[in-house]
């Protein structure tokens, strides 16, 4: 389930990036390289910021804007402080 989740809440920011950028794209006339190398990656980071913080300040709801209504937890995840 955490592998499902992950892949969830990593493509659905990445999709929703990429549709914005595009929308982007031809509403500012910009050319592909601006959307590939820029517009993109900002566009992904910025959904998934905002939507992230909202889940976690606001209401575990907007996990689901993610893709997934909450984020996988991993067993183990946890490093002791002496292999820091």
């Amino acid at each position: 389930m955490n592998l499902y989740a992950s892949l969830l809440r990593t493509g659905v920011p990445a999709a929703v990036g990429w549709l914005n950028a595009v929308a982007l794209r031809y509403g500012l006339d910009l050319d592909a390289t601006a959307v590939a190398g820029v517009l993109t990656p900002i566009s992904i980071f910025v959904y998934y910021g905002v939507f992230r913080l909202a889940e976690e300040y606001l209401s575990p709801r907007f996990g689901w804007l993610l893709g997934f209504a909450r984020p996988p937890k991993y067993e183990g995840s946890e490093l002791p402080l002496s292999r820091i």
